[in-house]
């Protein structure tokens, strides 16, 4: 009887090979112990990774390397040649490139550092991570780590970039050091337009959203108002948005500090100038604060929510999403009761072009309404007049409704003298009330809306 042999045949999960030869010291950061991403060279010669530098600046720390000799923060220049040399070597031993370090995870190591050396204690030698054994152990040496600003004028970097040395406080966990930075960066913003772009990065934006998120009055405004600094610029306003921004500024509309939600209404204000954010600004929520912001006490507040509306409302999702919110109905009470009038008019007349929209204002009343404005002389300017007119234009395409609420209200003899003074408008009104007429896109064309609604005179 021939004997069968079973074969067992054993499967592993693969794993990266380890470096076939040991990690040049010179690669690793002397304060995290790991290879580094972003080496750069300080005023002192040695080499950190960079976090590890911001690290240390932002809580005052400063290492004594083994020589004895302290490192020296006052300039920060890449090491271009190391990190190449970093990115052959992995190449070579087929291992996967470092990544950076993030801030956080640097300050956390600067922190234990810290604690692990008192201050009262001349040196002490840092033992490196098992895994690192081939790398010199430095010796370090808390020098000062006090919150006075004082010390930190001692320490900064005055060769750090610009956004650099701001973002560094912004992120101290010391208020008077946040408040500093928002305080140079709001100065730095407010009329230089080079540096409202070269500020507004991705890190930067980051900071100010944590800060505007803050329970804290001053740092909540502050950091606000210096979003509606960056936003000014165009190519900012997308970025702006997409940094996640918009969240924290609707729910300062929602809280309890004035001065916050002055400048959060004008940051979406502003931001709402941009077409390509005006969608994502009413998806995220902004729509029914800036409703509710209407009322606000704050003169600053009401008019900013009602400009922002009134750029959000150009688009038919925002316009069907106001709509639902029972907008129409509150913007009329406004009109009637004269309350900005003028802001509340201009937000109409963009919801008039919905279909719905035109139908919640007919059944409002807003034809008696507009009629009895037109009439009365109630409006403040001629912009605000065409504005009216416009409404009633897109009223008029509410077919025989229309023309029996405006019969109603007497609109006729209204709209026959205001064509006498001149108004295009209100001679196609009274055509579609005298006679069939269809409406097409080439009657939306022949009307200059921008020079009707005024928008150059009071520069919406």
């Amino acid at each position: 009887m021939v004997k069968k042999h079973r074969w067992k045949i054993l499967f592993h999960k693969s794993s990266p090979p380890p470096p076939s030869s040991p990690i040049p010291a010179e690669f690793l950061c002397p304060l995290s112990g790991t290879i580094m991403a972003d080496p750069v060279i300080v005023a002192s010669g040695h080499t950190f990774e960079r976090n590890c530098v911001l690290a240390c600046v932002s809580l005052s720390f400063v290492p004594i390397l083994p020589a004895g000799a302290a490192a020296d923060f006052s300039a920060v220049i890449p090491n271009i040649a190391l990190k190449s040399a970093i990115l052959n070597w992995c190449r070579l031993q087929h291992v996967e490139p470092p990544k950076s370090i993030e801030f956080h995870s640097a300050e956390k190591i600067v922190r234990n550092l810290i604690h692990r050396f008192p201050a009262t204690e001349l040196e002490r030698t840092v033992k490196p991570p098992a895994d690192r054994s081939s790398c010199t152990p430095p010796t370090i040496r808390p020098s000062c780590y006090s919150s006075c600003s004082s010390c930190e004028t001692e320490i900064s970097s005055p060769n750090l970039s610009e956004e650099e040395e701001i973002v560094v406080k912004l992120e101290n966990p010391q208020i008077h050091e946040q408040e500093e930075a928002l305080n140079t960066l709001r100065r730095l913003t407010r009329t230089r337009e080079e540096t409202r772009l070269r500020l507004c990065t991705p890190r930067l934006l980051s900071s100010l959203k944590s800060l505007i998120a803050s329970n804290h009055p001053s740092l909540q405004a502050n950091a606000a108002a210096a979003v509606v600094n960056l936003s000014l610029e165009k190519q900012n306003k997308v970025k702006i948005v997409r940094s996640g921004i918009i969240p924290p500024l609707i729910d300062v509309l929602h809280g309890e500090f004035l001065e916050s939600k002055d400048h959060a209404a004008g940051a979406l204000f502003s931001l709402s100038l941009a077409d390509e954010n005006k969608t994502a600004i009413g998806v995220l929520g902004a729509l029914q604060p800036l409703l509710h912001s209407l009322r606000s006490e704050s003169v600053r507040t009401r008019n900013d929510a009602a400009l922002a509306l009134y750029h959000l409302s150009s688009v038919q999702i925002n316009q069907a999403k106001l709509i639902k919110l029972g907008a129409v109905r509150n913007l009329l009470n406004m009109v009637k009761s004269g309350h900005m009038l003028s802001r509340a008019m201009l937000i109409l007349r963009n919801l008039a072009a919905n279909a719905e929209g035109r139908t919640a204002m007919l059944e409002g009343g807003a034809v008696k309404c507009f009629v009895a404005l037109l009439s009365d002389g109630k409006l403040e300017s001629p912009a605000g007049r065409d504005r009216c007119l416009a409404a009633v234009y897109w009223l008029s395409r509410g077919g025989l409704r229309f023309k029996a609420l405006a019969k109603e209200a007497a609109a006729e003899e209204v709209l026959m003298k205001l064509e006498k003074t001149g108004s295009k408008v209100a001679g196609r009104i009274l055509e579609a009330l005298r006679e069939k007429v269809e409406f097409d896109e080439k009657d939306e064309e022949e009307v200059n809306w921008v020079e009707l609604l005024g928008l150059e005179e009071d520069g919406v």
